[in-house]
């Protein structure tokens, strides 16, 4: 089994992103998309941010396999979100989730072979992944999950 810091992604302007490089910290991976009817969950990402950014990481995946929702170039994903959104936490490269070639971090997100905790499918744009603060897969949670709903925000908050 393998831990969250194993991985690697780039960010959306192509530098290389470690996660171990969030040691210590619980990480929120979500995937996005800029034209999906869960895109305004964009600011209460942000808001958590804000509230917990010593504490808690968000990544943002830009990814296009579900609907063609996320159509545009890094430059014009960025720019959607800090001019729509505010956002502020990192945004990683366009990723793959469906088919034969996953992205590598997405198939320990959802396969439990890798992240030993549990098998999870990815269904929509905004599924959300948390990580704790030594790498290790807490939860899994659909589109529908407010990101700062109750359940969320408890295990956020939990030691």
């Amino acid at each position: 089994m393998t831990s969250i810091y194993d991985y690697h992604i780039k960010s959306i302007d192509g530098k290389e992103m470690n996660f171990a490089d969030h040691k210590g910290k619980k990480i929120l991976i979500v995937n996005v998309a800029s034209e999906c009817g869960f895109t305004p969950q964009y600011a209460q990402l942000q808001d958590l941010y804000s509230e917990f950014q010593d504490q808690l990481t968000i990544i943002a995946c830009p990814c296009n396999d579900f609907g063609g929702q996320e159509p545009g170039d890094p430059n014009t994903i960025q720019s959607f979100c800090a001019i729509n959104y505010g956002v502020r936490f990192p945004l990683t490269e366009k990723v793959r989730i469906l088919g034969e070639d996953p992205h590598p971090l997405y198939q320990w997100l959802t396969q439990k072979t890798k992240n030993g905790k549990l098998d999870a499918e990815v269904t929509w744009n905004f599924c959300k992944f948390l990580i704790d603060e030594e790498g290790q897969m807490i939860a899994a949670f659909p589109s529908s999950v407010d990101p700062c709903s109750d359940e969320l925000m408890d295990l956020i908050q939990s030691k």
